[in-house]
């Protein structure tokens, strides 16, 4: 099928802004809890009408402190509580909220300020104002700029305070003059390639969508206490949509700031929701692997994933699952999987996984265990999901048929074109780039994929990824990466081959995981150095990549893989902060270690 539509189910008066869904929850559910904030070992509540009072005094604070209608406020923190209370401080004033991650560079930062022109900016700590103050000295400096509060410095008390003397008046008309039409944010791509591009996103963009998902799966929001937590970074689009769509559906959300500590935290805020990017669902099932230790432990580990993957995968057969399976799954639910579900707080029911193809073997695991993941799909140019699963109607290995408001269409080259209520309004400043991305509505999102007769969309690859080998087969790498980097000992994967005469690929190795894989094997510690050329460790590599292999034909194949010694993170700008990978960087500044590679490979398969 070449196109699908979905229409909308709900009219929403244009006149609705995001926070109009918090002045309803703090007049109509005072009590009811909307956040909670952790302190020490516990969770403190804060309702809505504590987190009404809040916001709105906040906001009056940004608007004595000279912040107008449509001015660009920053925020450039962790996750946190105080985050969100910015963002919705921000947008009660009626000002557009720019965020900037936290591990931003001086000169990353001034390209977002200064292309955004913001006029004051919340900072999580002292070291994130000084990153600011360094980003004032480059070349064209922050004109624009003027304060720069800090969180950590008490700076949301000070704004409440400085905005005593604004009226109750002069605040609500702020807020009464934002609609579905105004602009909400500009969320600057955190880019694989080029500079990055300031994203305008609405309120209606965000509010339409998030209506029409509370409505659309609602058993995620129905079930008795259901709650999230949200450890994903709230400068990227998902954690923002998440953020609006647990208010509009007047659920308890709590904050962690990163995904390390978020295994713990999960444990003692038990979600019965839970959303995030592929790496995450990798990491835990990687972290409880490790965790059973080597020996006897490690091989009922496996066989208990084994039998929970073949029963999930028997559950979408005509006949379901044999008695013999589902008495072998009620083994490895008591044995293992139970185990999963206690890690993950013991009521979590339903996750939703963007950003990156989960993976079908995952899916399946994670049905087995009792958590249904809802794969879904989207951009920042989308507000984040086009397309997600639905718990009654779920085809693992697709992300799903487009959520209600929204269209696709697969062109002829294979991109993916989506057009509907979350698709933004443009770039900021840049119309060459708009008019590129938007035709008739429709947005080129980039990607490739296919979609079925009911509308559930398949994802094989980036369009401008798809490498050329020198015999002309033209591979999509994201499925081979996708699948090694779901090994234990694998942190990423870069699949290369472009006008080579074979695929191969750059692993790099997980150092979290790694001294408890050398320990379950019977293996010394040893440096990442002395592991990337250690026979043992490649040759399980080996037997990883001959996994990813056996899902694509001989053409496609790894033939051949160098592990470096150089991991790719957000910190040496080889990842997003979203976990993807840079590919142009990677392929630039490795490119003497992708020649290396290959010039052995050819001497090897000569005999030399």
């Amino acid at each position: 099928m070449d196109t699908y539509n979905v229409p909308t189910s709900l009219d929403l008066d244009p006149g609705r802004s995001i926070t109009d869904y918090l002045l309803e929850q703090g007049k109509e559910h005072p009590e009811r809890v909307l956040y909670e904030e952790k302190a020490g070992e516990t969770w403190v509540p804060h309702t809505a009408a504590q987190t009404l009072a809040r916001v709105e005094a906040i906001a009056k604070g940004l608007i004595a402190a000279g912040v107008g209608a449509g001015d660009r406020v920053g925020i450039m923190s962790r996750t946190r509580l105080e985050w969100t209370l910015t963002d919705l401080a921000a947008w009660h004033a009626g000002a557009v909220p720019v965020p900037v991650y936290e591990t931003s560079s001086p000169d990353q930062a001034h390209w977002i300020l200064s292309d955004a022109k913001v006029k004051a900016i919340v900072v999580e700590t002292s070291e994130l104002a000084a990153v600011i103050e360094a980003a004032r000295e480059v070349e064209g400096g922050l004109p624009e700029l003027g304060e720069v509060w800090e969180i950590d410095g008490g700076a949301l008390d000070t704004l409440a305070a400085l905005g005593a003397e604004v009226s109750d008046e002069d605040l609500a008309a702020r807020h009464q003059a934002i609609g579905l039409d105004s602009l909400a944010t500009i969320i600057y791509t955190s880019g694989t390639t080029g500079r990055p591009k300031g994203v305008e996103l609405t309120h209606g963009n965000f509010v339409r969508l998030a209506a029409e998902a509370v409505v659309d799966i609602s058993e995620v929001f129905a079930q008795e206490g259901a709650r999230t937590l949200l450890f994903l970074p709230l400068a990227h689009v998902f954690a923002r949509f998440v953020e609006v769509l647990v208010l509009v559906a007047g659920k308890p959300m709590g904050h962690t700031a990163d995904v390390k500590q978020a295994v713990v935290d999960l444990g003692t805020f038990k979600p019965t929701f839970i959303l995030s990017v592929p790496r995450v669902w990798e990491k835990v099932y990687n972290s409880v692997e490790q965790k059973t230790g080597g020996g006897l432990k490690l091989k009922i580990f496996r066989w208990s994933a084994k039998v929970g993957i073949s029963y999930s995968r028997a559950l979408d057969t005509p006949q379901g699952p044999s008695a013999r399976l589902k008495a072998m799954h009620r083994v490895a639910d008591k044995l293992v999987l139970s185990k999963l579900r206690a890690a993950l707080g013991g009521q979590a029911r339903y996750a939703v996984s963007g950003g990156a193809p989960l993976g079908e073997r995952l899916a399946h695991f994670y049905r087995a265990s009792g958590l249904n993941v809802l794969e879904g799909y989207g951009l920042t140019e989308t507000s984040a999901p086009t397309h997600v699963n639905r718990p009654g109607n779920n085809k693992i290995g697709t992300v799903g048929q487009p959520l209600p408001g929204t269209s696709a269409r697969i062109a002829e080259d294979g991109e993916i074109l989506v057009k509907g209520i979350g698709v933004f309004r443009g770039y900021h400043d840049n119309a060459e780039a708009s008019a590129e991305a938007l035709e008739d509505g429709w947005f080129r999102t980039g990607d490739i994929g296919s979609m079925d007769d009911e509308g559930f969309l398949k994802i094989t690859g980036r369009k401008k990824e798809i490498i050329v080998t020198a015999g002309g087969k033209n591979v999509a790498p994201a499925p081979l990466e996708d699948a090694l980097r779901s090994y234990t000992l694998v942190s990423q994967c870069v699949v290369v081959g472009d006008n080579k005469p074979f695929i191969g690929a750059l692993v790099t190795l997980d150092t979290e995981m790694m001294p408890g894989w050398l320990k379950n094997h019977d293996m010394p510690e040893m440096t990442v150095e002395q592991a990337a050329k250690d026979p043992k460790i490649r040759e399980h590599l080996q037997m990883a990549v001959d996994r990813a292999n056996s899902k694509v034909s001989k053409a496609e194949q790894i033939k051949d893989f160098t592990v470096l010694t150089t991991d790719f993170t957000v910190e040496n700008g080889y990842l997003t902060p979203s976990m993807k990978v840079k590919r142009s960087e990677v392929l630039k500044d490795f490119a003497p270690a992708i020649e290396d590679f290959y010039s052995q490979a050819a001497q090897k398969r000569n005999g030399r």
